[in-house]
Parts: C-alpha cells; structure tokens; sequence
C-alpha cells in the first residue's frame, strides 16, 4: 500500500548536507489530514480514502459540506482529496494521519498542478529553434511553420505541437528524496524542485518507480 499525505507548498530553500554541499529543498507542509470518509469497492466500486486538509470557519461552509465533514468530528477543511488505497480496514473515519508515515531518505511522488505561463508560442511552449536571426530576411522568424499536407489527408494531424496554454497542468515529479522531516512543525523537506506555486496544494505519496540515485548505485555495485 502506498502510503499518501496532502499538503501545501510552501517555497525552496536550501540547507547543508553532512558532507558540506548546499543541497536545494522544497518546504512542504504536510497534513495533519482527516479521514472524512472511506469508499470501499462494495459500495463505491473502488476503496480510496478521503482527506481533510487546513481547516476552515464553519460560517465560510455550506450545509451539505458540513453535514458530510462532521461525521469525521475534525474540520470543516478548505481541501477534500481522495487517495486510492488497496486495503481501508485499518482506517478509521476521524483517523488522523501525520508525518509519521513517513522517514529521511524515503522516495515519493508529488503531484500538483504547475505554474500557468498563459498562452504561449512555439518556441516557448515546444522548444522549436526558430528561423535564423540574421543573414537576411527570413519568413518566420518565431512561427511555427507548416502544420497541414497537400490534398491527402488534408488536415491537421492530432498532437501537432502548435501554439496554446503553455503551464497549469497537473504535473507529478516522480522519485524526489526525504531531506529532512520537522514533525513538530508538519514540514517536509524534498530534495530538487516541486511542481506549483507557493501556497498551491500537492498530493505526497510513496514512489511508484524506486529509483537509486549514482551514489546508491555505486555503493550496491561496491558491495557486491
């Protein structure tokens, strides 16, 4: 079972590994999250759980939520977010779930949604070089170029890189690395960047592809 936890980007910074190298990090505040409910597959056809994250004034919530949320005797929260789980009998409804799951050195997969860069061309949305800058005059300079064909197919293929939102996608980094944990202060410490703005929510879950980093690698390879 992949162990999951909501939180909420908070900025990078960077600390000093033991060996003195300035190490990146992303500062994560993760959970406490609430179990508001638990969806099994006789009933709903899948079993996930549903989190409560940051809390909210019950004035600022309509009924219906309220009803809903109150069964779990925490909250009202600003986020609601299903995580898919294989088994749910150890849960509890009201369970509160920390970092505790969690240890230095684990891998895990943050998904968030990326910045928004707004409408974008080609060569910043795609990476196309573009026309040459100088040695006279060029037609397209930043375009794209042909996108069709002659009379067969006579249209334009789906997928065809071309202009258009560029960012504000739902993005997950897979593999990034446990730095640090504070549980006093509910913080994780992710090594590299993370997917999104300061202030935007992330899912945290235990990597689905374990990957080892050179040094690991090497090491394995040292001991035979």
């Amino acid at each position: 079972m992949r162990k999951g936890i909501i939180g909420r980007k908070l900025g990078m910074t960077q600390i000093f590994g033991e060996d003195g190298n300035v190490i990146p990090v992303t500062v994560i505040e993760a959970g406490p999250c609430a179990v508001v409910q638990i969806k099994t597959k006789e009933k709903e056809g899948y079993n996930a759980l549903q989190f409560g994250f940051l809390k909210k004034k019950p004035q600022r919530v309509n009924r219906p939520l309220t009803g809903h949320q109150q069964k779990s005797g925490a909250g009202p929260f600003y986020v609601l977010q299903e995580l898919r789980v294989d088994e749910v009998g150890e849960y509890t409804v009201g369970q509160e779930i920390t970092l505790t799951a969690f240890a230095v050195g684990d891998r895990v997969d943050i998904t968030g949604t990326s910045k928004g860069k707004g409408f974008a061309g080609v060569i910043k949305r795609h990476g196309f070089h573009g026309s040459p800058g100088s040695h006279g005059t060029h037609e397209y300079f930043r375009h794209g170029g042909s996108i069709g064909a002659h009379s067969y197919p006579g249209r334009t293929f789906p997928g065809t890189r071309m202009p258009g939102l560029f960012g504000n996608s739902r993005v997950t980094a897979q593999n990034l690395t446990i730095v640090d944990i504070k549980p006093e202060r509910n913080l994780l410490l992710i090594r590299g960047a993370v997917p999104g703005s300061i202030n935007s929510i992330v899912i945290v879950r235990e990597a689905a592809k374990k990957q080892k980093t050179p040094k690991e690698a090497a090491e394995a390879v040292a001991e035979g």
